[in-house]
């Protein structure tokens, strides 16, 4: 976990995302933005590897039926092979949308309700300590206004995973209860419903949910809602303690949340435990597979219309999350120079990725690079996508 307290709790990194911008939606692209052939998008791929000093980035391309992949960089420092688009990576809190939309569909078949209590489905997990279950919505785990602490600023975390000391503990596993518990052991952030905070505790609650409303394990039900209808080859969610990923995937590097980047070696992280992550960042994916899934929830094919105007009725965080951003049930909204996208972005130790997109889904970018760190403020992994998105969207340079 590259620094748990930064990067599990998936995008919330300290690193300045967009310049202030209008909020005009994107409906569709622009015609700026695909005439050069990418040449923006392509420039900014380099970039995150000559001036962020990133190991590798690489992003494909969905625009009304066409198909496009750039990268730079390298899969893998050692053998020096360019990231394919069949290259797998675990997608950290973009774990979330799929989530967030397992419960949705509950909703819509009437098996569950978001103004239900964590109480009524989890009797007793959320108790004590400051909290009571009975006063929190499964709508406020979704939206991160339920109060719940974030299990990543728990101290047996934050000793254990911070720095060198998590090369020792990257095996160490969880259960999602030990997770909820060490969540709980710290203060609520807030009375239920009262304000705004990113919490991964949220979504191992939501993913307990699932399972005890379906009595199926979480894993069944991502295959069974998303995996097998939207004939998604390559997502899957690891089970048990499997430490490594399986089919392509090149390696991915850490140097362990520093900030003084330049001057430290690179830690390859590619093999971890993701026990940690389970229901907030754990599942592995293909940049082919994102596009798929969101072109599908943006276009409305995976919710009914009551469902998908939940999902994507979002909330100011403030100064709380990324500058510019809302937050939806699982889901993002982007203010770019030239309007707005949506989707979501996750981290976790040695890979991030963003994939995000119009409306209506017809336009999409999704994106990864295979380090988690920042040789220059300007080019952190977010600022990095920043500039994917306005290149593409908005027809930047990139530069």
């Amino acid at each position: 976990m590259k620094n748990i307290t930064r990067a599990a709790v998936a995008t919330v990194a300290a690193c300045t995302l967009l310049t202030a911008a209008p909020t005009a939606s994107l409906a569709s692209a622009p015609a700026t933005a695909s005439a050069g052939g990418h040449q923006g998008l392509q420039a900014t791929l380099d970039q995150a590897v000559t001036a962020a000093g990133l190991p590798g980035a690489m992003a494909e391309v969905r625009n009304d039926g066409a198909t496009w992949f750039g990268q730079a960089g390298t899969a893998d420092l050692n053998t020096g092979r360019p990231l394919r688009p069949q290259d797998r990576f675990r997608i950290g809190s973009t774990t979330k949308t799929f989530v967030a939309t397992a419960l949705l569909q509950l909703e819509a078949e009437h098996r569950l309700s978001l103004d239900d209590s964590v109480e009524r489905w989890l009797p007793g997990l959320v108790d004590g300590n400051g909290y009571d279950g009975s006063r929190i919505t499964l709508r406020q785990l979704l939206n991160h206004t339920s109060g719940v602490a974030n299990f990543a600023v728990a101290d047996q975390v934050s000793k254990d995973f911070q720095g060198l000391p998590f090369l020792q503990h990257r095996f160490d596993s969880f259960t999602p209860r030990q997770l909820v518990r060490l969540g709980t052991s710290v203060k609520p952030d807030f009375a239920p419903g009262t304000d705004w905070r990113y919490s991964d505790t949220n979504y191992v609650l939501a993913g307990l949910v699932i399972e005890q409303a379906t009595g199926h394990s979480l894993a069944q039900e991502i295959t069974d809602r998303f995996v097998k209808p939207l004939h998604l080859k390559s997502t899957y969610e690891p089970t048990g303690d499997d430490t490594g990923i399986h089919g392509p995937h090149g390696r991915f590097y850490s140097k362990l949340g520093s900030m003084d980047a330049p001057t430290l070696p690179e830690y390859d992280v590619t093999e971890l435990n993701p026990s940690w992550g389970y229901g907030s960042g754990d599942l592995i994916s293909t940049t082919g597979d994102l596009s798929t899934f969101f072109q599908a929830l943006l276009a409305g094919r995976l919710l009914p219309p009551a469902q998908a105007a939940e999902m994507f009725t979002m909330q100011d965080p403030g100064n709380a999350w990324i500058p510019q951003s809302h937050y939806g049930l699982g889901v993002a909204s982007l203010t770019l120079s030239c309007g707005q996208v949506w989707g979501m972005g996750g981290a976790i130790n040695g890979s991030w990725s963003y994939t995000f997109g119009t409306r209506d889904g017809r336009h999409l970018l999704s994106a990864e690079v295979n380090g988690d760190w920042a040789d220059s403020e300007q080019w952190g992994p977010i600022s990095v996508f920043t500039k994917e998105l306005e290149a593409e969207f908005c027809g930047s340079t990139g530069a």
